[in-house]
């Protein structure tokens, strides 16, 4: 059997929410402008359709998940988005 290894890849994982509301604590954070967190939400709308009979797929959750992210980093615009850090290399 072969392994593959992959020292130097930098690896984040996305936060999804969950009707079980285990979230978590990301340790990994980026501070967003409002209007880049705005297109991110349309994108998502957008393109994950096949989500939208779901009650909690909502423009307000994605916004409302940033800003909680953005108040944890004191982010400058009140917005971020959160990762888990599987890897980083610096």
């Amino acid at each position: 059997m072969e392994y593959f290894s992959f020292r130097d890849h930098f690896i984040l994982e996305y936060e999804i929410p969950k009707y079980d509301g285990d979230l978590g604590q990301p340790s990994v954070f980026v501070p967003l402008e409002a209007e880049v967190c705005q297109k991110k939400v349309r994108y998502i709308m957008d393109v994950f359709q096949s989500q939208r009979t779901k009650s909690w797929f909502q423009e307000d959750t994605f916004l409302s998940l940033m800003r909680l992210r953005g108040m944890e980093c004191n982010a400058p615009s009140g917005y971020a988005e959160a990762f888990y850090a599987r890897k980083i290399v610096l």
